[in-house]
C-alpha cells in the first residue's frame, strides 16, 4: 500500500517518500511492522484464546509423559498472531501490484484457514485429530496449484528466460534446466505441500518450528533479492527471474512476525502456534522456494524440517514392515528427549543446525 502511494506522489515532490522505491526499506519496515502487530496482539489474545478454548490444545496421551503435565492448557491457534503480522506487515509495505506477492500470500492465507479449521476441530471435540487426511492433503495440493499457475502465468508475460516457465533448476549446476512441461504444477505442489507438513511435524517442542522458519525466511530473502535483481544475478551467474525481488517483502514480515511470536512461544510457551502457523509458514517457505526456482536449495536450507519429516517415514515404515522402531519416538526431536536431553537443549541445538544449513544454502550461490 505505501509502495503505491510512492508511486501516485514522489514525482510530485514528496522527496521523503523516495526511500520506498528500495526493497531493502520496506523490507526493514515489514519486519518492524509485522513484528510490533503481533507484539501488540499478544497477551490480550492469548488471554481470550484460553478463556475460549478451555483446556487448550490436547497433548497425545503416547507422546513425552511429562509434556502431559508441562503444557497441559496451553492455548493454540497461535498461529493467528503469526498471520495476522505476516499479512498487515506484507499488505502495508510490498508492491501489490506484483503477482509473486499474490501467490504467496495465496498459499500463506489458504493454509492458514485450513490448519485454523484443523485446529478448530481439535479443541472442540478435545482430540489429536483433526481434518482427514486425505481431505487436507487435496485441499492443500489445490491450493498450491492455484499459485503456481499464477506464478507461471506471470513469468509467461515477464521478460526473461522462457526456460524457467516449468522448468526445475539446479545449485551448482547453474546452466542445467529440467523442463517438466505442466508436470511442473505436480512437482511444485509436492514442494509447497512438503514443506508445510515438515514444519507441521517440526512444531512439537517450544520455539522449536519459529526460528527455523525465519531461518529459512531470512536465507530466501536473500535469494528472492538476488535473483531478482539483474546485476546480482548476473554476477553470481545464477537465473534471473523478474519481478521476485519483491518476496523479500514477504520473507521480512515473516521474520517480524516469526519474532513477536517468539516471545511468547519461547520455552515454557504461553500459546501454540498450531496447524494455524506451521502450515501456513511452511507452505510460505515452500512457495518462496518454487517463486525464486530455488527449489531443490529447500531441501539444504530446510534440511531439519525434512529430517523431521524423514524420521516420522521412517519410524512407520520400519514398524509396519519389521514391527520395530528406529528412533524411540518421532518426529526425532522426541528421540533426544527420550535420550535425556532437556527440551531447551533440544531445541537450541536444533536452532544451530537450521543456522548452519541456511548458510550451506547460501554458499550455492556463488558454487557452480
Amino acid at each position: 500500500m505505501f509502495y503505491w502511494l510512492y508511486q501516485q506522489l514522489a514525482a510530485e515532490g514528496f522527496e521523503a517518500l523516495r526511500l520506498l522505491r528500495y526493497q531493502t526499506f520496506r523490507t526493514g519496515m515489514a519486519i518492524f511492522t509485522a513484528q510490533f502487530v503481533v507484539m501488540l496482539m499478544g497477551s490480550r489474545f492469548i488471554g481470550w484464546m484460553k478463556m475460549k478454548q478451555g483446556r487448550g490444545q490436547p497433548i497425545r496421551p503416547e507422546g513425552i509423559e511429562r509434556h502431559i503435565v508441562e503444557k497441559a492448557g496451553t492455548p493454540t491457534m497461535g498461529g493467528v498472531m503469526i498471520l495476522a503480522g505476516l499479512l498487515v506487515g506484507t499488505i502495508l509495505w510490498s508492491d501489490l501490484t506484483n503477482p509473486y506477492v499474490w501467490a504467496v500470500l495465496i498459499v500463506t492465507a489458504g493454509y492458514g484457514l485450513l490448519g485454523f479449521l484443523d485446529d478448530y476441530a481439535k479443541v472442540t471435540k478435545q482430540t489429536t485429530a483433526g481434518i482427514s487426511g486425505p481431505v487436507r492433503l487435496a485441499m492443500e495440493f489445490a491450493i498450491a496449484f492455484a499459485a503456481i499457475a499464477l506464478i507461471i502465468l506471470f513469468a509467461a508475460k515477464a521478460p526473461g528466460n522462457p526456460q524457467l516457465l516449468t522448468s526445475v533448476t539446479f545449485p551448482v549446476f547453474k546452466q542445467y534446466f529440467l523442463d517438466l512441461g505442466w508436470g511442473y504444477l505436480l512437482f511444485g505442489g509436492f514442494i509447497i505441500v512438503g514443506a508445510a507438513n515438515a514444519v507441521n511435524f517440526t512444531d512439537g517442542l517450544d520455539g522449536l518450528a519459529t526460528v527455523p522458519v525465519m531461518i529459512a525466511a531470512a536465507a530466501y530473502g536473500v535469494i528472492a533479492y538476488l535473483v531478482g535483481n539483474f546485476l546480482f544475478s548476473n554476477y553470481l551467474q545464477v537465473h534471473f527471474v523478474p519481478g521476485v525481488g519483491e518476496i523479500a517483502v514477504f520473507c521480512g514480515a515473516l521474520i517480524g512476525s516469526g519474532l513477536g511470536f517468539l516471545w511468547y512461544n519461547a520455552p515454557p510457551a504461553k500459546i501454540f502456534m498450531g496447524d494455524t502457523g506451521s502450515l501456513a509458514l511452511g507452505g510460505a517457505v515452500g512457495t518462496v522456494a518454487v517463486a525464486t526456482r530455488h527449489e531443490i536449495v529447500l531441501g539444504v536450507i530446510g534440511g531439519l524440517f525434512v529430517a523431521e519429516t524423514l524420521s516420522v517415514m521412517i519410524q512407520v515404515a520400519s514398524f509396519k514392515l519389521t514391527g520395530r522402531r528406529v528412533f524411540r519416538m518421532a518426529p526425532v526431536h522426541h528421540h533426544f528427549e527420550k535420550l535425556g536431553w532437556s527440551e531447551s537443549t533440544v531445541v537450541i541445538r536444533f536452532w544451530i543446525v537450521a543456522v548452519m544449513l541456511a548458510l550451506v544454502g547460501l554458499a550455492t550461490l556463488k558454487l557452480r
